[in-house]
């Protein structure tokens, strides 16, 4: 399984060249990509953009661009430019957000999210993979073309958490984003119903890129605990709420990897044993160097097997 970490998008002392700096490092350390957030900070892909001009063999992710506020063939267009700057490690993923955010805050419609995520990777399938598209949808009304010099097509994956939504990830899309989402929601929902998916569309087997936090610690109750006021925010948001509740999770601070370096390894190797891919790593507590350090070894094969 590859391991990769999450790097905070307010940047290494809240700066964008701190951000790219800390990209450098994790590519430094070993890590096996490194997945940006695209919330209301930096721009995920310009960092990245700017990220592959320091750094040469890391993946670089988008963890998640939210579609909505996003043509389809702007998106497009963008990630080809980072793709070529890149030099051809950009892993697209994108998202379609919340009601919450696209609604109340960008005044858009989120009254049929499915709908919306099938047309939104028809088009952007297309675009990437540098067809002449035409598409007619109820949505999307598409006649484009992209010839970007030195960008082949990126990955694309998409986040996705309910049945509906894997099963038009694993058709559409080269995988999936997880997040608060347990073992016991990645063995029983999530890999089952995205590779089902990708089997019958003749389809490659999807990457599910797994999110955890993760806190290397003595002290795993303590680490529980800050786990699940860190990160309260998602057992409030629907799409979480219900991620958590289909793994049989009260809230973020039982979906935590937290223990000594034994433990986490344990727990991220039954992670593995999901079928997940990879295991995007958020780091949290008040040791943070020394989960990095685990992290790190295990990513570059320094730490076991």
């Amino acid at each position: 399984m590859k391991i990769g970490v999450v790097i905070d998008s307010g940047g290494e002392n809240g700066t964008l060249a701190g951000m790219v700096e800390a990209i450098r490092r994790a590519e430094e350390a070993g890590f096996g990509f490194v997945s940006l957030p695209n919330i209301f900070g930096f721009d995920a892909l310009t960092v990245l953009a700017l990220a592959g001009g320091v750094t040469s063999r890391i993946e670089l992710t988008t963890g998640v661009v939210p579609t909505y506020p996003r043509h389809p063939v702007a998106l497009a267009q963008q990630a080809l430019t980072v793709q070529a700057a890149c030099g051809g490690r950009l892993v697209l993923g994108i998202g379609l957000s919340h009601r919450l955010v696209i609604e109340d805050m960008f005044g858009l419609d989120y009254s049929r999210p499915v709908p919306h995520a099938r047309e939104y990777l028809t088009v952007l399938n297309g675009l990437l993979g540098g067809e002449r598209l035409v598409f007619k949808g109820e949505e999307y009304k598409v006649a484009a073309q992209f010839s970007v010099p030195g960008a082949s097509r990126p990955q694309l994956v998409i986040a996705a958490l309910g049945p509906a939504m894997l099963r038009l990830a694993g058709r559409l899309a080269d995988g999936t984003v997880t997040w608060m989402g347990s073992v016991e929601y990645l063995r029983d929902t999530a890999v089952p119903a995205i590779s089902e998916a990708a089997t019958k569309a003749g389809r490659p087997a999807p990457r599910v890129i797994a999110g955890f936090p993760v806190c290397v610690t003595d002290e795993p109750a303590a680490a529980r605990a800050i786990a699940e006021q860190a990160f309260v925010v998602y057992g409030q948001l629907p799409s979480y709420r219900a991620t958590l509740d289909r793994g049989g999770a009260a809230g973020p601070g039982d979906v935590a990897i937290v223990g000594d370096e034994r433990a986490v390894e344990q727990q991220i190797a039954a992670v593995a044993a999901t079928g997940a891919t990879d295991l995007a790593a958020s780091i949290f507590g008040p040791n943070p160097q020394r989960t990095r350090d685990l992290l790190a070894g295990i990513a570059s094969g320094r730490v076991g097997d």
